[in-house]
């Protein structure tokens, strides 16, 4: 496995390059950019990079769905890293463009809904067509197919293009959480503000039976901050869910509920537990569910086990 290499959904240019630049091992890294996210994501199955950096949902489109799908049924990988990176747009051109000569522009699909009311004010003739990635649309501007393109103003000097004009979006503070994935390893220690990640298939399809997984977490005093359903492939109504909730793995309350899962669920993939990136407060821990309440039920049930009874 190559230690010093990275991949990430490219080309050069994208939001994904600009967020995974943020880290700060990223400066001593092998930046490698791929087409897709499963060929980010298959070079590391395949031993050619040791993490993949791919985006994993957007606060206006929701999630990326070709990441979820990924991660759910794609060979096991974990998340070690979360970064946010607030997300605004310029219209890239090439030089002495104007915007009456702007007649198609481009983009990647998930920027549309983001830059939508903007075009309508501004560009209401313009013809859209989707590209593979933000920086690709560039990259045809640059060629000659389209006239303006949608990206982030770092992007401009790559392909030798003009930001006409720069922080375009519709919905302030949008943001898009991408996350570093690498093999399945020893999850890192925990900080007190952690997020734990996982994969979760029913076991059939009976009433209540969502709200029997949901009850794992609420028992236990644990926060869900995203639960997201996509499709096993087996058949209409299959379906799995992608589950994000406050904690650590090495937590009682966190390790407790995936347990109780894996013991109700045909099927549980760990997707990982690591530092939250929104720099939040520590995590709230509901009376009843530290560490130290499940020692002392322990104990407490130890003690009537072998006849001690009550302290």
């Amino acid at each position: 496995m190559s230690a010093t290499r990275y991949t990430y959904l490219g080309p050069e240019g994208t939001f994904t390059e600009a967020a995974l630049r943020t880290l700060p091992e990223a400066a001593t890294r092998e930046l490698v950019p791929m087409a897709s996210v499963p060929a980010v994501l298959d070079a590391v199955r395949a031993g050619e990079a040791s993490g993949a950096f791919v985006p994993v949902e957007n606060s206006v489109e929701g999630a990326v769905t070709a990441t979820s799908d990924e991660l759910a049924n794609g060979g096991p990988l974990m998340i070690y890293r979360e970064v946010l990176l607030p997300i605004s747009f310029a219209l890239l051109v090439r030089p002495g463009t104007t915007l009456d000569d702007i007649k198609t522009v481009t983009s990647h699909p998930v920027a549309q809904p983001q830059v939508r009311k903007w075009l309508a004010a501004h560009l209401p003739e313009a013809r859209w067509e989707s590209a593979a990635s933000n920086a690709d649309g560039a990259r045809l501007v640059q060629e000659g197919r389209f006239d303006g393109a949608f990206a982030g103003e770092f992007a401009a000097p790559i392909y030798q293009l003009e930001p006409l004009v720069t922080d375009i979006h519709d919905a302030a503070n949008a943001t898009t959480r991408f996350v570093l994935v690498g093999r399945p390893g020893r999850v890192s220690s925990p900080t007190g503000a952690d997020k734990t990640s996982m994969v979760v298939w029913l076991p059939d399809d009976h009433p209540g039976a969502l709200l029997e997984l949901l009850q794992e977490f609420a028992v236990r005093g644990i926060n869900l901050m995203r639960i997201e359903s996509r499709p096993t492939g087996e058949g209409l109504g299959q379906y799995c869910f992608l589950i994000d909730c406050e904690g650590h793995l090495s937590e009682r309350r966190v390790s407790e509920a995936l347990m109780g899962l894996r013991r109700i669920c045909p099927q549980v993939r760990f997707l990982g537990s690591y530092p939250r990136a929104d720099h939040g407060a520590p995590t709230a821990i509901r009376p009843g569910t530290s560490d130290r309440d499940f020692s002392a039920a322990a104990d407490w049930l130890s003690r009537c086990l072998d006849g001690r009874g009550e302290l």
